[in-house]
């Protein structure tokens, strides 16, 4: 699946308020599905030794996906595509690169 594909597919089950933009609804699912990856990892070194087993890879895999979707829906209230968004951070961070070699 590539961006493009993803981003339609995924546009299909947005289900929260719409307005001209609504950024915020978005922006605040992203945040709290962040924190969720990141309470994942905290368990992760706090319960597991730092061992990533079969579970705690589907876990996070499942709640990569979330980020992903709001990702998605945030670039989509901005007008703009994953794949636009995907360059642009490549770019940046080869020109951080660059400086910093």
């Amino acid at each position: 699946m590539n961006f493009e594909e993803y981003q339609t597919e995924a546009s299909a089950t947005a289900l929260y308020p719409r307005r001209m933009s609504n950024l915020e609804y978005p922006t605040l699912g992203l945040t709290g599905e962040a924190g969720e990856v990141a309470n994942i990892v905290k368990k992760i070194q706090r319960d597991h030794g730092g061992v990533i087993n079969d579970e705690i890879r589907t876990k996070l895999k499942d709640e990569l996906g979330d980020v992903l979707w709001y990702i998605s829906a945030c670039a989509d209230e901005l007008g703009l595509t994953l794949a636009e968004v995907a360059e642009f951070n490549v770019q940046k961070l080869a020109k951080r690169h660059n400086r910093a070699a």
